[in-house]
């Protein structure tokens, strides 16, 4: 299979969720991205169409801790750094995302590391 076929398929399985999965004011989604070498996860309110606030493995406050550690390891970080980053914001419960990704590896690494940091979902 080819990488625009993969790519197509995830899309397909990203809008079966979000056919699902909507953010509002109250509960926003926590949407997730993964690509081959980083992550990158959002606080999205979808009735205003705004992103409230959102880290990846490239943010500074990340990098150090990052350095060295498997790509799964640096997931938990931006998990952790997500709902610190929400929680600041007020926000306590998120629908979660998956992207159309699988709920394994590094997607449920960043949600349980978001879990555990008290962020609700």
């Amino acid at each position: 299979m080819g990488n625009d076929t993969l790519r197509v398929a995830r899309y397909r399985r990203h809008a079966r969720v979000r056919a699902k999965v909507g953010g509002t004011t109250s509960r926003p989604r926590l949407c997730v991205f993964r690509s081959f070498n980083h992550i990158y996860a959002q606080v999205i309110d979808d009735s205003r169409g705004h992103t409230l606030t959102s880290a990846s493995s490239l943010d500074p406050e990340i990098k150090s801790e990052a350095a060295g550690k498997t790509k799964t390891g640096k997931s938990e970080l931006v998990g952790s750094l997500i709902a610190k980053q929400a929680l600041s914001e007020g926000i306590k419960q998120v629908v979660f995302d998956r992207g159309g990704y699988k709920y394994h590896g590094r997607v449920k690494a960043l949600a349980e590391a978001a879990r555990k940091e008290g962020l609700k979902f």
